[in-house]
């Protein structure tokens, strides 16, 4: 047995089940060992981005790492920007990075590169195997890694000739360390403030946005008078009928201030103190009011459940809290096709325990409070920043949950990006509705245009952020990379294309030409 096909055999008896690929020829070897493995499933990804944010969203849902198969250190760099969002997501993830044979580097071939230096940057645990023996145990190793706190990011860099050299090392399986929990100091100080008769927040991220970790801070709430707010951009967040809602951050930082104003105390939750997502001039960067003091219950990487339930003992929390109504019948929306008719239909529409990825950009922000209502789902959002994420973690996300509807509301810019995770969707048939917001803008750059103070804009500085001349056909490309798809143009029409998605199975793709409503 070579190296590769003992790596492949440790990752599955680690309970690895997914690789997401796009491999090269330093990766051959691991190529074959996946092939005769009949553990592991290859789902190829025709660019890197994809192969990354699609692992992001398996490990959200699934919560536990698939593979990712990456060709040397260029490989790895196009995967990046995904791998931010995903390390900001807290998604436990393993990344196989093939490179050059150890005797070759010294030539300085024309893909050589520092892998190491590529992968510190957006990695939580990197390794390079040192020998054939040395390889599986390391891929071992890297399971447990992405397995810690809430979820890391473990890569393993793989020289080629340790790929296809023998071994005869047996590999020990390994248990992941237990979660830390979050310590009596940290529960008695949540516990005294939410005593005090001060004006409160618990602020959730991570894993305290599940659904009965929702319940739980709904009980401290109702006993407590606290508010309960959410992150701006969680990584997964289960809302809709019979959960209790929470209040989400807003993006911009001049209306946080004003959401937050009036707090004296904020309580963290697996989540970071509010700040400004970029600096602005005159604009504050630190959001937490002033003379208001925060308080850390639980970090991302601590037992949060516990935490909450224990917070929950002490005050005596027993009464359940409000929970979200299932919204009433009413009319399909009519008439102009804006997010807010997009949300309603997204309310009347959706089945039970669907799954929406959301990159909606400016677009999201009607379609979001729209469907407050809608039947219980699970909504993904954009963690790091980094664009092009929403396609391949629908796709990724669907890979894990199959039996599960999965919604992608993308945004036309943003959706180039990874455009080539619709051709994964159609090879691997995913039952992946994609939304494309088509705005023909990048809508959010004319907002931020003109918040930064950058001067009063040119024709040329508009035609920077504008998706026209030529207009790029979404049913076309859908349809060349192999989902049927159609175009809506108004709210009947996309209410009626909606509905036949929801209905059928498999992949599809409909273009929405969305009447822009902007944030004041």
């Amino acid at each position: 047995m070579n190296g590769a096909e003992k790596l492949l055999e440790t990752l599955v008896d680690a309970g690895v089940e997914v690789c997401f690929s796009n491999p090269g020829t330093s990766e051959m070897q691991l190529v074959s060992a996946i092939g005769n493995n009949d553990g592991m499933r290859a789902v190829l990804c025709l660019f890197e981005g994809v192969v990354s944010g699609a692992a992001d969203g398996y490990g959200r849902m699934a919560e536990k790492p698939a593979i990712t198969l990456l060709h040397v250190g260029s490989g790895f760099s196009n995967s990046m920007a995904n791998l931010h969002n995903a390390r900001r997501a807290h998604t436990p993830l393993v990344n196989i990075v093939g490179d050059h044979a150890t005797y070759h580097l010294q030539y300085d071939s024309p893909l050589t590169s520092d892998v190491p230096a590529h992968a510190a940057i957006c990695s939580d645990w990197v390794k390079v195997s040192l020998s054939a023996d040395d390889l599986a145990e390391s891929g071992g190793e890297a399971v447990m890694a992405s397995l810690e706190g809430a979820g890391k990011i473990a890569t393993l860099i793989a020289p080629a000739n340790h790929a296809w050299e023998e071994t005869t090392r047996d590999i020990e399986g390994n248990s992941p360390e237990a979660v830390a929990g979050a310590g009596e100091t940290a529960v008695s100080e949540a516990v005294a403030a939410l005593s005090n008769g001060k004006r409160s927040a618990l602020l959730l991220g991570g894993k305290a946005l599940l659904e009965e970790s929702l319940a739980v801070a709904g009980q401290i709430a109702r006993a407590s008078g606290a508010r309960v707010l959410s992150e701006t951009f969680t990584a997964r967040l289960q809302r809709g009928a019979g959960r209790f809602a929470v209040e989400r951050l807003q993006y911009f930082s001049e209306h946080v201030t004003q959401q937050l104003e009036g707090l004296e105390q904020i309580i963290l939750v697996g989540a970071q103190a509010p700040v400004s997502f970029f600096a602005y001039p005159g604009k504050k960067s630190w959001l937490v009011p002033e003379g208001c003091e925060v308080f850390e219950l639980a970090s991302v990487d601590q037992d949060i459940p516990a935490a909450l339930a224990e917070v929950a003992g002490l005050l005596e929390a027993g009464e359940a809290p409000e929970l979200t109504p299932l919204a009433p019948p009413f009319p399909p929306p009519t008439g102009a096709l804006t997010p807010v008719a997009i949300g309603q239909t997204l309310t009347l529409l959706m089945p039970e325990d669907a799954i929406v990825s959301d990159e909606a950009a400016t677009c999201g922000l009607g379609i979001f409070p729209a469907t407050e209502n809608a039947r219980p789902h699970d909504w993904l959002m954009l963690t790091g920043g980094a664009i092009g994420q929403g396609l391949p973690l629908s796709l990724g996300a669907s890979v894990a949950c199959p039996e599960r509807k999965v919604v992608a509301l993308q945004a036309d810019g943003s959706a180039m990006y990874t455009v080539q995770a619709l051709w994964s969707m159609a090879r691997e048939n995913t039952d992946v509705t994609v939304v494309i917001l088509n705005n023909r803008s990048y809508a959010i750059l004319n907002i931020e245009l003109a918040r930064v103070g950058a001067g009063e804009p040119t024709p040329k500085t508009l035609s920077m952020l504008d998706l026209s001349r030529p207009d790029i056909d979404w049913v076309a490309v859908a349809e060349g990379l192999g989902l049927p798809a159609s175009r809506a143009e108004s709210a009947e029409e996309f209410h009626q294309q909606f509905a036949d998605a929801m209905e059928g199975e498999g992949p599809c793709l409909i273009e929405a030409m969305v009447e822009q409503q902007m944030p004041i």
